[in-house]
């Protein structure tokens, strides 16, 4: 996962244009027109609590969980009057159930193959209160990854540059990201390296998973959330 590059995530994306308020607010107007009273909120693949922050302030009990350590220790530290637990997406359980369970920037594509990706889903659905809605946001798809791809993300701040360099790489229905970073601050220059292997799934492996956990799917664009992938939004369908 992102061990190395957890405390400077967020400068990033934000390099890249991804505006976490501006998602929220988007994703909670579309809860909310599904669920018109949504008041619980669970973040599945929280990261480091941008998203969390932004419901919370838009007036959701949230709660999230993600597998991470780092992400999990930097996300307490920002919403600290918050529940952020560590617990892998494939088989966790809370003891609660939610208006709305989200589950942004792709996190669900860790679960790396179908199998893995139907237990997702079912406990996303296991923890949807009666009438909920889920909003899952995937990753790139299988016919839309392209390998071989050259790809960079620069910060410069005064006392901070960043540099992310990656090649694009595939085997079978895999993404394999090699990021590789160089880091300059007043303490020195770091360089770190981190791999990541994500499920290029496409729509109908989540229609597949949606189904067999119980809820409706239907995919919408919401153009505030960044990078165009689109949203899976999924309704119990045995209520």
């Amino acid at each position: 996962m992102f061990t190395q590059s957890t405390t400077f995530y967020d400068k990033l994306y934000a390099a890249r244009g991804k505006d976490y308020v501006a998602e929220a607010r988007a994703l909670a107007s579309l809860a909310r027109e599904n669920v018109r009273d949504a008041r619980t909120l669970l973040d599945v693949g929280c990261g480091t609590g941008s998203h969390l922050a932004s419901f919370a302030e838009l007036g959701f009990e949230v709660r999230g969980v993600d597998i991470d350590i780092k992400m999990v220790a930097l996300a307490r530290s920002r919403v600290p009057h918050l529940a952020v637990d560590p617990a892998d997406m494939t088989e966790f359980d809370l003891g609660e159930r939610f208006d709305v369970v989200v589950s942004l920037f792709g996190s669900s594509a860790y679960a790396r193959v179908p199998a893995r990706l139907d237990a997702t889903i079912a406990r996303i659905a296991a923890h949807l209160a009666p009438g909920g809605v889920a909003l899952v946001e995937p990753f790139i798809s299988f016919g839309e990854y392209r390998p071989g791809v050259v790809d960079s993300i620069f910060v410069d701040e005064p006392d901070l540059k960043i540099a992310r360099m990656s090649l694009s790489k595939q085997m079978g229905k895999i993404a394999i990201l090699d990021f590789h970073y160089l880091v300059a601050s007043l303490t020195g220059v770091e360089r770190y390296f981190e791999r990541h292997e994500i499920g290029l799934f496409a729509d109908a492996d989540y229609a597949n998973a949606f189904e067999k956990a119980g809820l409706s799917f239907q995919r919408v664009e919401v153009p505030q959330i960044a990078f165009g992938r689109g949203l899976y939004v999924g309704r119990r369908t045995d209520e």
